[in-house]
C-alpha cells in the first residue's frame, strides 16, 4: 500500500476539522472538528508506523495515547459545554466572552432611593461588624 492514501485522507480530514474549529460557533461542533482533527493525527500515526515496519510499533501506542486524552478531552469538555448551557442557556461561542466579571461594574446597579430603606441604614454595632468582615 502507498503512504500517499492515507496521508491525503489524513490531510482532508485534519482541514475539514480546522475549518469546522475556525468556522462553528456552537461548542459542540467545535469538539467535535477538534475529535476530527485528533483522528487524522491518529490515521497518519498508524500509516507512518506501518511504512517504516516498526518493530515496536510506536505509532499504534502513541495513537492509542492520543486516543486516551482525546476521550479525557471531550469529557470535560462536554460537561463544561453543558454547565455553560444551563447556566447561560447557549452554547455559542461568541457569547462565552460574556461570562467573565468586569471589576468596575457595580454587582448590585439597583440603587436605593429612600436611605432609611438601605439595608445599612439601621445597623447596629454587630451589624457594622459583620459588614466589615464582609
Amino acid at each position: 500500500m502507498h503512504l500517499a492514501y492515507p496521508a491525503v485522507l489524513a490531510a482532508l480530514l485534519f482541514c475539514t476539522g480546522l475549518y469546522g474549529v475556525l468556522a462553528r460557533r456552537n461548542a459542540i461542533l467545535v469538539l467535535m472538528s477538534v475529535e476530527l482533527m485528533l483522528n487524522a493525527v491518529n490515521l497518519n500515526l498508524v500509516a507512518f508506523d506501518v511504512w517504516l515496519r516498526d518493530a515496536l510499533h510506536a505509532g499504534q501506542a502513541l495513537t492509542l495515547f492520543t486516543i486516551a486524552v482525546a476521550a479525557a478531552e471531550i469529557g470535560i469538555g462536554l460537561a463544561i459545554v453543558l454547565m455553560v448551557h444551563r447556566n447561560r442557556g447557549t452554547a455559542d461561542i461568541d457569547r462565552l466572552r460574556d461570562t467573565a466579571e468586569h471589576p468596575h461594574e457595580d454587582p448590585d446597579p439597583t440603587p436605593y432611593e429612600d436611605p432609611d430603606t438601605a439595608p445599612h441604614a439601621h445597623a447596629g454595632p454587630h451589624d457594622e461588624k459583620a459588614e466589615a468582615a464582609a
